[in-house]
């Protein structure tokens, strides 16, 4: 059967004893961080969702549709503006990928290959 325990062995709970501080405002607290904790957790997780703001003092300035914008850009721009395109494009599809890893890697090209050492017959057991 078991052993009674050792008698000299004793807890002691500082939280429910009677010179204990206040603990629900502690409390209070702790679920609120928790919850915006969770709030952060979701928007990092979901980036697809968008932003809202509740704050009529926040605003934003767009500094290419404003009325003193250069109209017309150099070709040099052009090309500059479309490999910026193409790299934020390829950025953007790493992160899906990196952030999707269910969706699995599709290849069209035959000559790619891989091979699996640990399956192998001539493997060691």
């Amino acid at each position: 059967g078991e052993k009674p325990p050792a008698p000299t062995l004793f807890g002691r709970n500082y939280f429910n004893r009677y010179s204990a501080p206040e603990t629900e405002d502690e409390r209070a607290e702790i679920l609120a961080e928790a919850a915006a904790l969770k709030k952060s957790a979701v928007a990092y997780m979901h980036p697809e969702v968008g932003v809202c703001s509740e704050d009529a003092t926040l605003f934003g300035r767009n500094y290419f549709e404003r009325a003193s914008a250069p109209d017309v850009e150099s070709m040099e721009e052009a090309e500059e503006r479309a490999k910026i395109l193409a790299e934020a494009a390829a950025l953007k599809q790493l992160a899906s990928d990196y952030m999707h890893p269910e969706v699995g890697v599709k290849t069209t090209d035959p000559t790619l290959f891989g091979r699996n050492y640990f399956n192998r017959y001539s493997a060691p057991e």
